[in-house]
């Protein structure tokens, strides 16, 4: 069953092996942007409502989202200022005026959806750029181009297959004008096989050969030294991964999972045009502008 998808508002496929150690990880096509479908998508169904009521409102505002989203139901919610809708196995509350609605299913987010933006969002990505500041340049592994338009630090692990699968295209990355600065995340937990393996990259004279050679299955010698891993590891599960790769922008902005080259440089240089967009003056901007 379609489910209301962060995606609809600009996001990118969120593919990533899961944090459980033997967890299969199922791999989403990657989303259009929202315009686009949109544009193609017809409105679903939903309940019968009288126009300029609140409830009006809350199927308008579900459908700035997901257009062709199924509502089932609409009603008071039980808190004063809200609307609750079913849609689609999800419950959603709406505010009266229809300018901010809450998905409690979805790691409770809240949008405002004139601004189309994730609130939640906002404020975790301040939270995780501080926590990635605290580790050291020093203590990533960096593939870099000689001079990058974006860089991304990307929660990785040597047995994640969707982190193979980025690593093995890293110098395409790179040609986009990406650099890669790797943090350590062994999924299986501190301890593990994968642990020692990940300390055994980080404890490696050349850490970018170890990585890349432990994640084509060519092993690593074993080595031990004084090390981050726990507390990359430890940065990771406080900046709210569930699964690896992860991928965050200088901001702290998550946009995967594994994401292909060219569609993260879209999406990197789609963010950097926003930013500067929103820090122009306000005088001089003749239409509002949305962000992600």
């Amino acid at each position: 069953m379609k489910r209301i998808m962060f995606a609809v508002l600009g996001a990118i496929s969120l593919s990533a092996c899961a944090q459980a150690p033997q967890a299969a990880a199922a791999k989403t096509d990657p989303v259009k942007p929202a315009a686009a479908a949109a544009a193609e998508a017809p409105k679903g169904a939903a309940p019968k409502v009288a126009a300029g009521s609140a409830d009006a409102r809350a199927v308008d505002a579900i459908r700035t989202l997901s257009p062709n989203i199924n509502i089932d139901k609409v009603g008071a919610a039980p808190m004063p200022g809200f609307r609750e809708a079913l849609a689609q196995g999800q419950v959603v509350y709406v505010s009266d005026d229809g300018r901010y609605l809450f998905l409690p299913g979805s790691g409770g987010a809240l949008f405002d959806t004139q601004a189309k933006r994730n609130l939640s969002e906002d404020t975790l990505a301040g939270m995780r750029k501080d926590l990635v500041k605290s580790i050291p340049v020093s203590e990533r592994i960096v593939f870099s181009p000689p001079n990058p338009k974006h860089t991304v630090a990307v929660f990785t692990d040597v047995e994640c297959g969707y982190c193979r699968k980025l690593h093995s295209e890293i110098a395409e990355y790179n040609r986009q004008g990406i650099a890669v600065e790797y943090l350590a995340f062994p999924r299986a937990g501190i301890g593990s096989d994968d642990y020692k393996k990940m300390v055994s990259v980080w404890c490696a004279a050349d850490r970018r050969k170890a990585l890349t050679e432990a994640k084509s299955d060519h092993g690593v010698e074993t080595k031990v030294c004084k090390n981050t891993v726990e507390q990359q590891y430890d940065i990771g599960q406080r900046a709210g991964l569930t699964g690896t790769p992860m991928i965050l922008t200088s901001e702290g902005v998550q946009l995967g999972g594994y994401v292909p080259p060219a569609q993260l440089r879209q999406a990197l240089d789609k963010l950097a045009a926003e930013s500067k967009t929103a820090a122009k003056p306000t005088a001089a901007v003749a239409t509002p502008v949305g962000g992600l």
